[in-house]
């Protein structure tokens, strides 16, 4: 957003397509640092990683991923599971509880 006035990938891939360079500066950083930080995590994992996946709504572009799974898939194999399930599993979470399957718990955030 604070580079393109966009939070729209789908936005970012028309410019870059269009041929704006700074678009696809922008993209390029991104992939680079979600790639990077993949990396970070198998390094503390001791590279003993079984699966990297990728979800969430930028896992709807097919360019993004693949241009991580480029990066790390010398880790483990890549699997993309697009979509964005949070408030699935907000959902599921409050059934479970309601249920008597799981209790409820209390988060407090950092105090101002």
């Amino acid at each position: 957003m604070a580079h393109l006035g966009t939070n729209d990938l789908r936005e970012v891939e028309r410019l870059r397509k269009e041929g704006d360079e700074k678009a696809d500066l922008i993209f390029r950083a991104m992939t680079y640092a979600v790639s990077k930080e993949i990396a970070a995590s198998a390094a503390v994992l001791k590279g003993q990683v079984d699966l990297v996946v990728l979800t969430g709504g930028l896992a709807h572009s097919e360019a993004f991923t693949e241009a991580i799974k480029e990066r790390v898939s010398f880790i483990a194999p890549v699997k993309v599971y697009p979509g964005e399930d949070e408030m699935k599993a907000l959902a599921e979470g409050a059934l479970r509880v309601l249920r008597g399957k799981e209790e409820a718990k209390e988060y407090q955030g950092k105090p101002r």
